[in-house]
């Protein structure tokens, strides 16, 4: 029994461990110059906040209205949007679970910061519909089936923005980014979707890294196959529906739309390493707007079977968080993938060391744009990311602040920031010394 449920649970990210075999050495920035004039475009900067408490909403939506333009704030509650000067009299949208969306003309931005406050929206329970399953499960199983009803029906071309990062402890030692364009096919097919990688950056310095250089295996796709409505077989299998509990919790709201929270867990008998979380399901229309889950680590070695893909033959690796998050979008009565991010957190137990290691790697991608793939071309297959991708060893290193142009970005942390700065200086100290050159 146990044999098959790990069978039937198949792990959506892979890490790769690998010995450094220069030890100490910095790493190296490679610049690229691309440069993209954004003589076209305007750019809004601002802080989504709680009208009440004033703290930063994390990962809000920002979009404008009647277009697929569209970002989300960072841990911070800040964003920035760049918009095509020929609809700057449009109308900007925010808009936050649990929060009343916003409307402001684009007009009263003001140049600077603006911090946009979001008023948490009042809870009315409905009269009893019999559209509601009383079973939690059977909705959950309902939702999943009708994608090719409330999804998108057409071939489209998306415009995502992709980071990943990686820290020793809360320190930033790596980070990578990229727009790429996602070929995504109709949420009614089982055709996977396919990614090609436009632009992409990275910054690391492996001597923080200790003698370990960390790498996520399956970039771009690791975010994308969150999206369980397309790829439900990675979580909600059609055999894997008994292997979890599920109950209904509290309700909340977005853009107007009555939600159902739904707990999941794997039923106490389960030893095998399964998911937990909730799921925020619009009942009457059968739509998962969001879900924010985790694995369920019962069996440490067993998950690091799933997870590590390599590692130094004299240290123990095992993960102790990993957690998933994934957002979906309207659009003329259609919901399409959004947003997704990822976190993995592994602790190191060296042999030869007294103290062990955390690391935490993160991923997250959002769509900024898209378009029907009228033609429904793909690229070519040498142009294709492979899932198997290590975007560090695609990407280049940074460049100039306006290495994205007119490509909407998620804004970067301050922690990251500063990260960057650091590393940078050290780069520079170490060339003034007649160490490694950046080229």
């Amino acid at each position: 029994m146990k044999q098959k449920l790990f069978s039937l649970r198949i792990g959506i990210l892979a890490t790769v461990f690998q010995v450094l075999l220069l030890l100490g050495t910095s790493g190296q920035l490679w610049a690229q110059d691309l440069p993209d004039p954004e003589a076209n475009f305007i750019s809004y900067q601002g802080t989504v906040i709680d009208s009440q408490t004033n703290k930063p909403l994390v990962l809000a939506n920002i979009s404008i209205e009647n277009t697929n333009i569209t970002t989300v704030s960072n841990a911070e509650g800040q964003f920035s949007l760049k918009v095509p000067k020929d609809i700057v009299l449009g109308k900007v949208a925010i808009s936050f679970l649990g929060y009343e969306t916003k409307i402001i003309p684009l007009a009263q931005l003001e140049d600077g910061k603006n911090d946009i406050t979001l008023q948490t929206s009042t809870i009315e329970l409905p009269e009893v519909s019999l559209s509601i399953p009383k079973d939690p499960r059977n909705l959950v199983r309902e939702t999943l089936k009708r994608r090719g009803e409330n999804y998108f029906e057409d071939p489209t071309i998306m415009t995502a923005f992709y980071r990943e990062t990686i820290k020793k402890r809360r320190r930033n030692v790596s980070l990578s980014e990229a727009v790429v364009n996602i070929y995504k096919t109709p949420y009614n097919t089982d055709r996977q979707d396919v990614v090609e990688l436009y632009k992409s950056r990275k910054s690391t310095d492996y001597s923080r890294l200790d003698t370990v250089v960390l790498k996520l295996q399956g970039g771009p796709f690791n975010a994308l196959f969150v999206d369980m409505v397309k790829y439900p077989q990675y979580i909600f299998s059609e055999d894997s529906f008994d292997n979890y509990n599920f109950s209904y919790e509290n309700s909340t709201r977005i853009n107007d739309r009555l939600i159902y929270v739904i707990n999941f867990k794997q039923k106490d008998y389960i030893t095998a390493p399964l998911y937990q979380g909730r799921l925020y399901i619009d009942g009457e229309n059968k739509i998962l707007t969001s879900a924010v889950f985790s694995l369920n680590i019962t069996d440490r070695e067993e998950a690091a079977r799933l997870f590590v893909r390599k590692k130094p033959a004299k240290a123990k690796v095992w993960p102790t968080d990993i957690a998933y998050r994934v957002d979906y979008r309207e659009k003329n009565g259609r919901w399409y993938y959004g947003y997704s991010n990822v976190l993995l957190v592994f602790k190191i137990d060296w042999d030869d060391k007294l103290f062990n290691s955390i690391y935490s790697m993160s991923c997250e991608m959002a769509v900024t744009d898209w378009e029907k793939n009228i033609s429904g071309a793909l690229p070519k297959y040498k142009d294709r990311l492979r899932t198997s991708v290590i975007l560090s060893d695609e990407a280049s290193g940074f460049a100039d602040p306006d290495f994205w142009g007119e490509f909407n970005i998620i804004e970067p942390e301050k922690s990251i920031e500063s990260a960057i700065r650091k590393i940078q200086r050290q780069l520079r100290r170490s060339e003034s010394s007649g160490g490694p050159s950046a080229r």
